[in-house]
């Protein structure tokens, strides 16, 4: 039986292209986001309203369904946004990837700037799990082309 996703029960197989499972956006940090189903992305900015645009190098940050799904085993009620994470994202494999690398997601180009991030306040999560997947597993990075990206939109290296 075929894998459909990138998770095989053996093995991880390299699939060059996911898909968008959700865009989120808060209007304040240190919360999680809420998936607003399609944003514009800006240039040097990031996702319009959000509260991180315009954030330096750190403008989108994006995280793995695969890696929220590991996260539920501790915290079942874990959904997309709930790292602060502009883009979730699926069959993938964002861990394979370095700095200087670029993805396209729906219309917008990205360009990965940082790779995890260190937790100062400890978020909730981490007070209830003991342990966060941002600072390990957060992909940051400024977008390069903007647009709109919606929830189902292809996302692939570029």
């Amino acid at each position: 039986m075929p894998c459909v996703t990138m998770i095989c029960r053996e093995r991880r197989l390299p699939v060059p292209e996911g898909r968008v499972v959700a865009v989120c956006r808060s209007d304040r940090k240190g919360v999680p986001k809420e998936d607003i189903g399609t944003g514009r992305f800006l240039v040097e900015l990031g996702l319009e309203g959000d509260a991180h645009a315009g954030f330096a190098h750190r403008q989108v940050s994006l995280i793995s369904m695969e890696d929220i799904i590991e996260a539920k085993k501790k915290l079942p009620s874990l959904k997309p946004g709930s790292f602060a994470e502009n883009l979730t994202v699926e069959g993938i494999d964002l861990g394979a990837s370095k700095v200087g690398d670029r993805l396209r997601a729906g219309e917008i180009l990205l360009e990965i700037t940082q790779i995890g991030k260190e937790c100062h306040t400890r978020c909730e999560i981490y007070r209830t799990t003991g342990d966060c997947i941002m600072p390990k597993k957060g992909i940051f990075c400024r977008v390069l082309e903007g647009g709109r990206v919606s929830a189902g939109d292809p996302v692939a290296w570029a």
